[in-house]
C-alpha cells in the first residue's frame, strides 16, 4: 500500500496539519520542521497530490520570482553551460536571476547565502563548499535545490559520475592498463570525495592498481603540477579529476618528455569544448551541466508555484567520450624515461665519428641521417 500523509506526520512526529503544510502552505512552518516532513516523506516515498490553482497567489509569485544561482567558480567552463541553461530556464518562466560566484571559498559561500536567502524567493546552489545540512540551515524557510551535493529534505541534483568512472576504468583495462594514477581536485570539493571513491571501487572490481595523488587546484596550473607525480607512479594511465587538470597534465607529461598517447593515456571528466580542438583531443566523461541548470530551475519553479512534490534525488548519467589521448599500454619505467630518450641516439653518433677518420667506415657515412629520426620516434 502506498504511503499517506498521515504515515508521514506519524514518522516526523507532528500533527496531520503540520504535515500537510509542508506540501500546501510551506510559509508557516519553521525550516528544521519543514525539512523533517519532507526527509520523512522521502524516505517512506510518499506522493502528495499536486494542487493547481490558477490564479493563485503562488502562481503568480512563481511568475515575477527572483531567483540565485550561486555558484563557485563562474570562470570555469562547466559552470558556464550550467548557468546560461538556468537562465535560459528562468526567461521561460519570466523570473529573474541574481547570479552569485563564491570563489571556491565556504566562508564567502556562508555570507553569499545568508545574504540572498533574504532577497530571492529561491535558490539553486551549485557544487556547494560548505557542507549540504550547513547551506540548508542557512537557507532556512527560502526554498533551495541542491547541485552536485546529495543529502534528504531538499530536490537535489546529481552528475551521477558511476557510470563515466565505470566506463573509463573498464576502457583504459581493455587497453591493457595496469596501474592508473588519479590527479585529485580540492580537498573540500564532494565531487572530488565521490569520484575517488567511485576509482577505489571500479579499479578494485577490474583488478587494477590504483595511485592516489595529492590534492591540487582544479586547474590548468594543478594539473601541470601533478605531471610529474604521475610521472614517478609508473601509471601508463591517470584519470584527472575534470578537464582543466587534465590538459595541465598533457602539458606537464610533453615537457617531461613523455608522448600521449604512446607513454600515458589521459582522461578528463566534464567534457568541455575544449576537449575536443586540444592536441591531442582529450578523451573525457561527458557530465550534463546544462540539463542540470534546467532541470534544477524546474524544480525550483514547482515549489514556487505551491506544486511542492516529494524531495528526491534525481541522477543525470555521464558517459564516456573516446578522443585521442588514450591508447594502448606501453611499458615504461618510473622516472627515467627522459634520461632513457636522451641516451638513445649516444650509440649511434659514437659508432659514426671513427667513420670519417678510416676508409674502411664510409659505408657507414649514409647512416648519419638516421640520428634525428630515432628522436622523433622517441
Amino acid at each position: 500500500m502506498a504511503p499517506t500523509l498521515t504515515d508521514v506526520a506519524k514518522g516526523a512526529n507532528v500533527a496531520l496539519s503540520t504535515a500537510s503544510r509542508a506540501f500546501s502552505d510551506p510559509g508557516r512552518l519553521g525550516p528544521r520542521t519543514l525539512r523533517k516532513v519532507l526527509t520523512v516523506a522521502q524516505e517512506l516515498g510518499y506522493e502528495p497530490p499536486v494542487a493547481r490553482t490558477a490564479e493563485s497567489a503562488t502562481a503568480t509569485r512563481a511568475e515575477t520570482a527572483t531567483v540565485a544561482l550561486v555558484v563557485p567558480d563562474i570562470a570555469s567552463p562547466v559552470f558556464g553551460a550550467f548557468v546560461k541553461a538556468a537562465q535560459g530556464e528562468c526567461r521561460h518562466r519570466r523570473q529573474t536571476v541574481v547570479l552569485a560566484d563564491t570563489d571556491l571559498d565556504p566562508d564567502r559561500e556562508s555570507e553569499v547565502l545568508a545574504h540572498l536567502k533574504e532577497r530571492t524567493d529561491g535558490l539553486v546552489v551549485c557544487s556547494p563548499r560548505l557542507d549540504a545540512d550547513d547551506v540548508l540551515d542557512i537557507c532556512g524557510r527560502t526554498p533551495a535545490v541542491l547541485v552536485n551535493r546529495e543529502t534528504s529534505g531538499t530536490d537535489c541534483v546529481l552528475a551521477d559520475a558511476a557510470h563515466g568512472m565505470r566506463q573509463a576504468v573498464e576502457y583504459l583495462a581493455a587497453l591493457g592498463h595496469r596501474r592508473i594514477a588519479y590527479v585529485q581536485g580540492m580537498r573540500r570539493s564532494w565531487s572530488n570525495a565521490h569520484r575517488v571513491d567511485l576509482i577505489r571501487a571500479e579499479t578494485e572490481r577490474a583488478g587494477l592498481e590504483l595511485e592516489l595523488l595529492g590534492w591540487q587546484s582544479e586547474t590548468v596550473a594543478g594539473g601541470t603540477a601533478a605531471a610529474a607525480s604521475v610521472m614517478a607512479s609508473g601509471a601508463s594511465a591517470v584519470i584527472a579529476h575534470n578537464d582543466l587538470m587534465a590538459f595541465g597534465v598533457l602539458t606537464g607529461a610533453r615537457a617531461l618528455g613523455l608522448s600521449v598517447p604512446g607513454d600515458l593515456s589521459v582522461i578528463g571528466f566534464d567534457d568541455i569544448p575544449f576537449a575536443e580542438v586540444s592536441q591531442p583531443s582529450l578523451t573525457s566523461v561527458a557530465v550534463p551541466m546544462a540539463r542540470a541548470g534546467a532541470l534544477s530551475l524546474q524544480l525550483l519553479g514547482q515549489v514556487l508555484a505551491g506544486e511542492r512534490q516529494t524531495p528526491r534525488t534525481h541522477r543525470l548519467p555521464t558517459q564516456l567520450i573516446v578522443r585521442d589521448s588514450t591508447g594502448p599500454a606501453t611499458t615504461r619505467t618510473p622516472r627515467h624515461r627522459p634520461a632513457t630518450a636522451t641516451a638513445a641516439p649516444a650509440t649511434p653518433a659514437t659508432e659514426i665519428a671513427p667513420a670519417t677518420t678510416t676508409a674502411p667506415a664510409i659505408p657507414a657515412v649514409p647512416a648519419v641521417p638516421a640520428v634525428p629520426a630515432t628522436k622523433d620516434a622517441s
